[in-house]
């Protein structure tokens, strides 16, 4: 009889948490997140510049805290959605920070997609590329603007997983219509963002196109099973990680051809 197939994330999350306290302590690393969260929850215009990667502690706080939790959250919402986004063989991650997001995605297919990604910073695409290799994932990442990245042709899907927020208004109604092309075009679509409403004033009217489109416009609140490091640091830094919030935008993808 063959063995259930087993979490990826476990041993994702065990390998990262050894890559980046391998040079830092518990309450440095903890230290960094309770500087960014504000940062992150509270001055998001600031992101695109680099701060939230400014220092060691910083860049180990976002990826051990906010990378874990974009994967959970991004992974839940892809089961959920289930034939809504299809099975894209290769997706485009805009924005793909430590590539957290676009993994979680990839891996919920059997077998899983390859993953581009793009991202402005280099630190983040160094770190999206170890995460592609540490889950056994193929694909590319590379340093760019993931606003103007050119986007997959179908069957491909494409992901922006808080990355629209850190983008002026103008840029992103040029994305706007460029997504909506590609899912004209048979590619689905993936959009994450906080819950918040108050940092996403564009949502109401994002929200109101991809129906008009044929997509459709989620809220989640989800209590996945986390490992030991991740509510630990939540407490320490005054965060609540228990429960996972998002809202999610998306497209479908092409019929599959039987």
């Amino acid at each position: 009889m063959a063995e259930p197939a087993r979490d990826p994330f476990g041993a994702w999350y065990a390998a990262l948490e050894a890559r980046h306290r391998s040079e830092l302590s518990f309450a440095e690393i903890r230290h960094a997140l309770q500087a960014l969260s504000s940062l992150y929850v509270e001055r998001r215009s600031r992101l695109a510049g680099g701060s939230a990667f400014g220092s060691a502690g910083k860049r180990a706080a976002f990826a051990l805290y906010y990378g874990a939790q974009h994967f959970l959250l991004v992974r839940e919402i892809v089961c959920a959605l289930g034939p809504a986004l299809g099975r894209p063989p290769r997706l485009l991650d805009l924005g793909c920070g430590t590539g957290s997001s676009g993994a979680a995605w990839a891996l919920s297919a059997s077998p899983p997609a390859a993953v581009d990604g793009v991202d402005t910073s280099a630190w983040a695409v160094d770190e999206a590329r170890w995460t592609l290799r540490q889950l056994g994932l193929q694909g590319t990442v590379v340093r760019g603007d993931a606003a103007r990245a050119k986007l997959p042709k179908p069957p491909a899907g494409v992901l922006a997983a808080f990355t629209l927020n850190e983008l002026d208004d103008t840029t992103r109604d040029r994305l706007l219509a460029r997504l909506l092309e590609a899912g004209a075009r048979g590619s689905p679509v993936l959009i994450v963002e906080p819950i918040a409403r108050r940092m996403s004033p564009w949502w109401p009217e994002w929200a109101d196109t991809f129906a008009k489109a044929g997509g459709r416009d989620d809220e989640w609140r989800l209590r996945p099973e986390l490992p030991e490091t991740l509510p630990l640091l939540g407490r320490a830094a005054g965060l609540d990680a228990r429960e996972l919030t998002g809202r999610s935008l998306s497209l479908p993808g092409a019929a599959p051809t039987l």
